[in-house]
């Protein structure tokens, strides 16, 4: 956000999550714009908060919102109006009975585990990092903040437009990659 100017979002995988995320970044960092997403917002508080980013607005806006809500799935923000998406965590869903029995009846391969859990919760995370990108014309950067994307079972469920892809070992090589990013645009 250092980088570039512009809109972008971060989805986390729960509204507490968001919160605890959101009263560090508002004190750390008075000036930026964060918005937060409302649990149960009306039709009409949704549109209000999109339209901060249909503005023609010279100023960063970061919208704070939920992986698998209205904002990760159901929203077209295209060309400049987001250059940027964030992803706090793998999407996993919530450990509950239902997956369980899912998982348990899918076990045969040890793939139970996937069909319960990662799959779905990588659906989410695709989703989500779609809002980014929607059109031949949309550029944008995109960062997945969780070691679990390191790992075989997350890598090789990356679409192949991911390629190539950079693992962070540093935060500050984030910037530097950024930096990169939007000056060979």
């Amino acid at each position: 956000m250092e980088c570039k100017d512009g809109n972008y979002m971060v989805f986390f995988p729960s509204y507490k999550y968001m919160e605890l995320v959101y009263e560090k970044i508002r004190d750390k960092y008075a000036d930026l714009n964060v918005i937060i997403q409302e649990n149960n917002m009306s039709e009409e508080e949704k549109e209000e908060f999109l339209a901060l980013f249909n503005n023609d607005n010279k100023e960063t806006n970061v919208g704070f919102c939920v992986l698998g809500s209205h904002f990760s799935e159901g929203i077209d923000l295209t060309e400049d109006k987001l250059i940027g998406v964030i992803v706090v965590g793998v999407g996993m869903p919530q450990i509950n009975r239902e997956r369980d029995i899912i998982k348990e009846q899918l076990n045969e391969n040890n793939k139970g585990f996937d069909y319960a859990y990662v799959y779905p919760g990588m659906i989410k995370v695709l989703q989500a990092v779609g809002r980014c990108i929607r059109t031949s014309k949309d550029r944008g950067v995109i960062l997945l903040l969780d070691n679990r994307y390191s790992t075989y079972r997350y890598k090789s469920l990356f679409p192949q437009e991911w390629n190539p892809y950079v693992r962070i070992k540093k935060p500050n090589d984030i910037k530097h990659l950024c930096e990169n990013f939007w000056d060979n645009e």
